[in-house]
């Protein structure tokens, strides 16, 4: 059995994961693209404190490595069947998506992105997705994605939006989504963004400005390139807080978007004033599915 718990920014998957894996001896697999590197603890919100509770594809890649879906694909099912050969239980935890559903289906990726477009513009290659997949919700700067959706395309003559309808799921998994409000979430959110700037996201974002680290791992996360903003005299500091700020909530509503049109999650409401009550919910859940006494 392999459980996944997933869902947007700021809703406690970390500490559900860590609860779950104390439940069902578990080991926890990170199933967040940019958590993978070393040197963005904070505007990755990378886990303080794990509890004691084995913690898998953290820290493993410098910020001048790619690292793609291919790689995690891969490496994340590795470690599944290395925990469940062990007799444990793998919990994936995390807000990719694609990450999780590589691991857990039947996805066949190229480990190589294709040349043939590094003449296109962004604009260029979403309008090009679009003809041949006018339903797809890859967002037009996620450059390697769309490529990927066009070579898929052009591999099996079929949008890759539909590629989810006739997809097979290589293990026994249980989709977990924690939610909550709208309005709630985005409050959230924003706590979170201060909080980051209290404990030091500015200087790491520093660092990697000084060090002139410009790699696919710095500027895909939200924070550093905004913050880049700021240090070029561009912005002011108010204002490169506030651009996390909104980005970090339109990530979120992406997120809700691809979660409901490709996974089979089943959505627990994240009780902030008691997070507990949220973690024993959905240890009852998994405990009457009837895969653990």
């Amino acid at each position: 059995m392999v459980i996944v718990v997933t869902g947007p920014t700021a809703t406690g998957k970390s500490d559900l994961g860590i609860f779950l894996a104390k439940k069902l001896n578990g080991e926890i697999i990170n199933a967040d693209s940019t958590q993978i590197y070393k040197g963005m603890d904070i505007c990755t919100n990378k886990i303080k404190d794990t509890c004691g509770i084995v913690h898998h594809l953290f820290d493993e890649k410098d910020l001048f490595e790619n690292y793609t879906v291919f790689d995690f694909q891969r490496d994340a099912r590795e470690k599944i069947d290395d925990i469940l050969a062990r007799g444990k239980v793998p919990i994936l935890v995390g807000g990719t998506g694609l990450y999780i559903n590589a691991a857990l289906y039947d996805y066949k990726f190229e480990d190589k992105i294709s040349k043939e477009y590094d003449g296109y513009s962004n604009d260029e290659l979403y309008k090009m997705l679009l003809e041949v997949d006018p339903n797809t919700n890859i967002h037009l700067n996620n450059r390697v994605r769309v490529i990927s959706a066009l070579n898929y395309y052009n591999a099996n003559g079929r949008p890759y939006s539909e590629k989810g309808k006739d997809k097979t799921l290589l293990y026994d998994t249980l989709f977990i989504g924690l939610t909550t409000d709208r309005e709630v979430l985005y409050y959230k959110i924003n706590q979170r963004v201060d909080k980051m700037a209290h404990e030091g996201l500015i200087d790491e974002a520093k660092n990697l400005y000084d060090l002139g680290i410009r790699t696919k791992a710095v500027m895909t996360p939200i924070g550093p390139k905004e913050l880049f903003e700021y240090f070029d005299g561009k912005v002011t500091l108010e204002e490169a807080i506030n651009d996390i700020k909104s980005k970090s909530r339109k990530y979120a509503k992406r997120q809700y978007t691809w979660f409901n049109h490709q996974m089979p999650l089943v959505w627990f409401r994240t009780n902030y004033e008691d997070f507990n009550k949220t973690c024993n919910e959905v240890l009852e859940y998994i405990k009457s599915n009837g895969h653990f006494e």
